[in-house]
């Protein structure tokens, strides 16, 4: 049975490659150059018996041609079964003349398809019978000697001629698996970073988003629940809420014009920390804001990175005391210099009441974590002694 994945179904059994047309034209070309040599030879041969007669009887010349051209046809299953076809041609060569340059190509394409101790056994094989040949039947105008060397030399150059390819043919393989694995990995890293693209853009909605509808949810429960309010109250709660409504949007549209174009406007960044702290006390939560460092005020900057993970710090904080402890005091110091460290700090007192969001996903400050591992830097955040909350960043600061 097979099994499926995200891409379909897929068989178990290993599903044989399918060949392209240009390989096979290329194997039938290969075919013609060693089969048209060897058969040439095979006719030089039988001219060459007729000119100068072996004593032998017409049936055994007839025999060895016979047996020749059938060793020609069988060179056309050498690469299917390369083995049992060249030490087939290996006996046959051992008394038929005609069938020498057969045994020769079949002994090559065992080198190119076979592992170099199965080629060793063939050769030997060819080696013995053509010895045992030229034995019987010895060349009378050359020594002994020298056809037994020709005959080494010879089986030697084959070997190493289809090793020579077999290596080719594995390194060119070995190329191709490089190349597809490098396409691989490299559809893997697209993919990585798309999912991180994402993850950020969520993480971006998030905080943006969060922050300001949570202004949106104060004001809009202030004018639901607090109907005796005088027209002023409700008038400046309305304000606070079309106000909170347009730079949603905005932001909305900020963030979308960084996913269609990253070239822009730069992110808020510490200098921006302020604008949060004032729209936070205009929403009803005291903020207090203790910049020893001086970032916020016009002093040492930040990079663009650092500043922008702070004023996500200060924004999520903010978002938080909103929704689970509405009311209470927050406290914001920053503290560091360049060239070491930033600390960034958001404390805020114990609830006056039951929260107005109980519970939470954590996406929020997990998002936040992720920010400061990008830069390097560490975030730390729970209860307080007295019953508050506590968020804390630490960031690297160069100079």
């Amino acid at each position: 049975m097979g099994h499926t994945t995200g891409l379909g179904p897929v068989s178990a059994v290993t599903e044989t490659p399918v060949r392209t047309l240009r390989e096979t034209v290329g194997d039938r070309v290969a075919d013609a150059a060693l089969i048209v040599p060897a058969a040439a030879v095979m006719v030089i041969t039988v001219v060459g018996q007729a000119n100068e007669p072996v004593p032998v009887s017409a049936w055994v010349l007839y025999a060895d041609r016979v047996t020749g051209v059938l060793s020609l046809l069988a060179l056309w299953w050498r690469r299917r079964y390369p083995v049992v076809v060249g030490i087939a041609l290996a006996v046959a060569s051992s008394f038929s003349e005609t069938t020498a340059a057969a045994a020769i190509v079949a002994l090559f394409t065992v080198a190119v398809h076979r592992p170099a101790r199965v080629t060793a056994a063939v050769c030997a094989t060819s080696l013995a019978a053509l010895s045992g040949y030229q034995l019987r039947w010895p060349e009378a105008a050359v020594p002994p000697l020298t056809v037994f060397v020709i005959i080494g030399l010879g089986h030697l150059a084959t070997v190493a001629a289809g090793l020579s390819v077999r290596s080719r043919r594995a390194l060119v393989a070995s190329l191709r698996e490089r190349v597809a694995a490098a396409e691989v990995e490299a559809q893997l890293r697209a993919e990585h970073a798309e999912r991180e693209a994402r993850e950020a853009l969520a993480r971006e909605m998030h905080d943006v988003l969060g922050h300001r509808l949570s202004l949106l949810s104060v004001h809009a429960g202030a004018l639901t629940y607090h109907r005796g309010a005088s027209p002023q109250d409700r008038a400046r709660a309305a304000e606070v809420v079309r106000e909170s409504a347009h730079r949603a949007l905005q932001d909305l549209r900020e963030v979308i014009g960084v996913l269609r174009a990253p070239v822009g406007e730069p992110p808020p960044g510490a200098e921006d920390v302020p604008e949060l702290v004032d729209e936070a006390r205009r929403a009803g939560t005291p903020v207090e804001l203790r910049d020893e460092a001086g970032v916020t005020t016009g002093g040492p900057s930040l990079p663009g990175t650092h500043g922008h993970t702070l004023y996500r710090l200060v924004q999520e904080a903010l978002t938080n005391v909103r929704k689970h402890a509405a009311g209470a005091l927050v406290v914001i110091r920053i503290t560091g210099r360049p060239g070491d460290h930033v600390t960034a700090e958001v404390v805020n007192a114990p609830p006056a009441g039951p929260p107005s969001h109980p519970g939470g996903s954590g996406a929020g400050l997990r998002g936040l974590r992720e920010r400061a591992r990008l830069v390097t830097g560490q975030l730390d955040h729970g209860p307080t002694d007295s019953g508050g909350w506590r968020v804390g960043l630490r960031l690297p600061w160069p100079s």
